[in-house]
């Protein structure tokens, strides 16, 4: 069976028109029809698991071993005295696997139960976020257009840079706590070297990378979850109520996360476009499509995914279906006006169409047939934001985020 795109009235009459029809996310391989829960839990739900990881993200690292931590710096009066400020050395315990770098702040007064946490990666090292200079510089390849990067390094030009990506003050004073790390602890953003982890977790096989190799944002939300499997043992942090968080192409991966982790809480994939939460199936010509992000950037996801540049529509699945892989639990899709690239209306029908699973599982989903007015927050359990602006990460967003989790974690 598939799924007619429903029309949104009004709104879409300008808006260039989508792909005819979706897969069902109810509906099995062999077209049995999902009709309760335990057969979404037991059955479709892990073959929808095999199905991404065979044709757009690339298969899961099995491959797990006990972390260890060290604690390298740690403030226990910052931000005013509100807060703890701490950077950690991760290290997931996989023979010559280099570590990964924890920065953390969270309130100093906070539930017994510990704080609710936001988790996730950052584009431009852990010293960019706060002027501290005891937080520690990340020697691993970067962009060279990120703040104080040079020859494709990081510098102490960078310091402080971009905390208004990760407002870490304002976020403590919402009452959470967060953890982020530089994406490149895992795997840099290059295009053909492979630093960072993967040659520890992910040694080449013999004969040649098969299709289905394990894409960087697989592996980026692989990092993740070992960042969760820290905070699960902290007792600042409430283990029940880990949030994550991420931008851009790290927004793709804190879905495919959250999909892959029952451990978190609430999802934040915030404007995460092509390959996360727009659909592949469009025909909008003012957002990113399936073959353009294959060309721009072929590490990001899997060889299987680029047999589909040219005919998304022969995907056994579309986005929506990686949306369901999260219920019951709530995900906000965050956008901005002027970020049309990244397909906010077609993110706003990927959680129409992933709602039916929702409802199956006894809860709402997407609480609105329309877009909410631009700077209106929709707040059900799949909710939805767009902002006047453009494509970036800031404090307007995290004041959202928060608001968000306060109905969500609190």
């Amino acid at each position: 069976m598939r799924l007619a795109l429903p029309l949104l009235g009004a709104l879409l009459v300008t808006s260039p028109l989508f792909a005819a029809d979706f897969p069902d996310p109810l509906e099995m391989a062999n077209g049995t029809k999902v009709a309760i829960k335990e057969d979404w839990t037991e059955k479709r739900k892990p073959e929808l698991k095999e199905l991404f990881q065979k044709h757009m993200y690339g298969r899961y690292p099995e491959v797990r071993s006990k972390i260890s931590a060290k604690i390298l710096y740690e403030d226990e009066k910052a931000f005013g005295g509100l807060g703890t400020l701490r950077e950690v050395e991760l290290s997931v315990g996989i023979k010559d696997c280099p570590p990964m770098y924890l920065l953390m702040a969270f309130p100093n007064e906070r539930p017994k139960a510990g704080s609710p946490v936001f988790v996730g990666m950052n584009f431009s090292g852990n010293h960019t976020l706060t002027s501290d200079d005891k937080i520690r510089i990340p020697t691993a390849w970067m962009y060279d257009n990120g703040p104080g990067v040079k020859k494709n390094r990081a510098t102490e030009e960078g310091r402080g840079k971009a905390a208004k990506v990760w407002p870490l003050e304002q976020i403590v004073k919402a009452g959470y706590g967060v953890i982020t790390f530089y994406s490149g602890d895992v795997e840099p953003d290059m295009k053909d070297d492979r630093e960072g982890m993967r040659p520890a977790v992910l040694p080449n096989p013999p004969g040649g990378l098969p299709p289905d190799f394990t894409s960087r944002v697989m592996l980026w939300a692989w990092g993740i979850h070992r960042a969760v499997d820290y905070v699960v043992t902290q007792p600042e942090f409430n283990a029940k109520r880990i949030a994550a968080v991420g931008h851009s192409r790290l927004g793709k991966t804190v879905l495919l996360a959250t999909a892959f982790d029952d451990r978190i809480a609430v999802a934040f994939p915030h404007q995460a476009g092509c390959g996360g939460t727009a659909p592949s199936r469009h025909n909008d010509s003012k957002a990113e499509g399936v073959k353009r992000i294959n060309t721009s950037f072929p590490n990001w996801f899997s060889g299987s995914f680029k047999n589909y540049n040219d005919d998304p529509s022969k995907l056994p699945f579309d986005q929506h279906s990686l949306l369901a892989l999260c219920a019951p639990r709530p995900v906000l899709y965050s956008n901005a006006t002027e970020d049309q690239w990244a397909n906010p209306t077609g993110q706003f029908e990927m959680m129409k169409l992933a709602t039916p699973v929702y409802k199956l599982l006894g809860v709402d989903g997407l609480g609105a047939t329309e877009i909410p007015a631009t700077g209106k927050l929709l707040d059900s359990r799949l909710g939805y934001w767009i902002r006047v602006g453009k494509h970036e990460m800031n404090a307007e967003d995290w004041k959202v985020f928060t608001t968000y989790a306060d109905k969500w974690m609190k």
